[in-house]
């Protein structure tokens, strides 16, 4: 079984695949293709935003996003401890300082009614994380930030683009949203990837300059940059998947509320989704005791499982020295408990009930 059938989607999407990638073989515009140009305006259009810029990956989108605020030594950025590691990498990165800020036990997203404690006048950015493929609660951290100064809110929403949020798309959201194409993510390329999405004009030029070095024109640098361009072959890949996206999306969330009627009907707990949005499902995350014997019953069963995340940054070695141990209880204590289930747009019924079945063998 697998995890996220990658597979299965290229079969599916073989002939659109292939003809995407063939025709930049024949062009042979590698960097800066026109598939760069026409993927730019498509993801616009799809989140509602004025502005899309892709680079390389989701990674690079959040530092260049910070780099076209200004961040830099002595500054902070809140965010939450519950996430993978690129978040808070890029703050430190930079010179700047990650503010750790517990999470909602349900959600597993940062506690918004927690953030407006931690701002001080240092405080630069808020930088909540859509994980799991929900949206956080993007409104009323915006309105936080809007008392104190218009505080620039990006949103990380390498795991939820596609996801609703209130009648909006995540990634229209905030100052800046940006999300990655990680193979494994719901819009997914067969490499690295990623896009920033701004509706302010200044911020999305300054974030065009950055991805190539800076310039302005060629040979002008008028700031300085880094090579954070996405290949004209993966934007061709995203651009074949993009024809297919809304079914998916739409199979994810029926997967998911599949997944949600029969483990409530066992029992057993998982990551919530709050009425006023849905969920992309990057993953299905389930909490469990004794997660380390759940996990061996379930992969002797042939269930492929991950965790997501076991430790949470501010007790990460490369972190700990910029928060107290015991700072964000809940983000700690859904780390000893979150186990993710195969989830995939191709994930057919049966197979979703001997997951489930398996499961409940093994937490009983």
């Amino acid at each position: 079984m697998e995890f996220i059938d990658l597979k299965e989607q290229y079969r599916a999407l073989q002939p659109s695949i292939d003809a995407r990638m063939k025709k930049v073989l024949d062009h042979g515009q590698y960097i800066m293709g026109p598939e760069v140009a026409e993927l730019e305006l498509k993801l616009a259009a799809y989140t509602g935003s004025r502005h899309c810029i892709t680079c390389s990956s989701g990674t690079e989108a959040l530092l260049m996003s910070m780099m076209a605020l200004g961040i830099g030594p002595g500054d902070e950025v809140i965010t939450t401890p519950f996430t993978f590691a690129a978040t808070a990498e890029m703050i430190v990165l930079l010179g700047a300082k990650p503010v750790f800020v517990d999470i909602e036990l349900d959600t597993c997203n940062i506690d918004a009614n927690l953030i407006e404690a931690k701002i001080t006048p240092r405080t630069r950015a808020i930088m909540p994380v859509s994980l799991y493929g929900q949206v956080a609660d993007m409104d009323e951290i915006n309105a936080i930030a809007a008392r104190h100064g218009n505080i620039p809110v990006i949103e990380d929403a390498a795991q939820s683009f596609g996801a609703d949020y209130k009648g909006r798309k995540s990634c229209n959201l905030s100052t800046f949203g940006c999300t990655s194409f990680f193979p494994s993510k719901p819009l997914g390329c067969y490499g690295d990837g990623g896009a920033i999405f701004t509706n302010d004009d200044v911020l999305a030029k300054a974030c065009r300059e950055i991805r190539v070095h800076g310039q302005s024109e060629r040979y002008v640098h008028t700031r300085v940059g880094l090579g954070g361009r996405m290949d004209t072959l993966q934007c061709a890949i995203v651009l074949a998947k993009l024809e297919q996206f809304e079914w998916e999306v739409g199979k994810r969330v029926e997967i998911g509320a599949l997944y949600n009627a029969t483990l409530k009907k066992l029992g057993i707990s998982a990551v919530s989704q709050k009425a006023d949005r849905n969920s992309v499902f990057a993953q299905y995350t389930v909490m469990v005791d004794d997660r380390d014997m759940v996990q061996g019953r379930l992969k002797e069963a042939g269930i492929p499982t991950a965790v997501h995340y076991p430790i949470p940054l501010n007790l990460q070695p490369a972190y700990a020295q910029l928060c107290c141990p015991d700072c964000t209880p809940k983000a700690s204590q859904v780390a000893r408990k979150v186990m993710s289930l195969p989830m995939h747009p191709y994930l057919d019924e049966s197979t979703l009930a001997r997951i489930t079945s398996a499961l409940a063998s093994a937490v009983a």
